[in-house]
């Protein structure tokens, strides 16, 4: 009878649906001494079942070398590239425009001397007009 009920434990058991208890009773049944002939060959199965539920893992476990090391290394990098090329750009960019404002200046400063000198010519050409009306003034008072 017994014998049955473990049959019809085992097949429950390889259908995938037993529960907890009847497994655990399956495990008691093959760790003991008096199994069926015929049922022999699942006493090592669940036997290992047994022992390797009590077997503990005690070695230490090597830990990788970290990989986030390097990866933070690249990231300070990268921040420190996008930082130099802001500071570029903005001093470059001030730079660009103190040097336009520059020749600017230049330009405005050549423009005005130029400008200077021909009224400095035209002051001049001004004196020799009074000049020319003085004498003809004097020429016409005369007759």
């Amino acid at each position: 009878m017994e014998s049955d009920k473990i049959e019809t434990l085992l097949e429950k058991y390889f259908e995938a649906t037993s529960t907890v208890a009847e497994e655990e009773s399956l495990r008691t049944y093959f760790s003991g001494h008096a199994i069926a002939p015929h049922l022999e060959q699942y006493a090592p199965m669940f036997q290992y079942f047994s022992k390797a539920k009590e077997e503990r893992f005690t070695k230490k476990v090597p830990t990788p070398k970290p990989i986030w090391h390097k990866q933070a290394i690249y990231r300070w990098i990268s921040v420190a590239a996008v930082a130099v090329l802001l500071f570029g750009v903005y001093f470059g960019r001030e730079y660009q425009e103190r040097k336009d404002a520059e020749y600017a200046y230049a330009e405005t400063k050549k423009a005005l001397d130029l400008l200077a000198q021909n009224f400095s010519k035209g002051t001049e050409k001004v004196a020799y007009l009074k000049q020319f009306e003085k004498t003809k003034q004097k020429i016409y008072n005369e007759n």
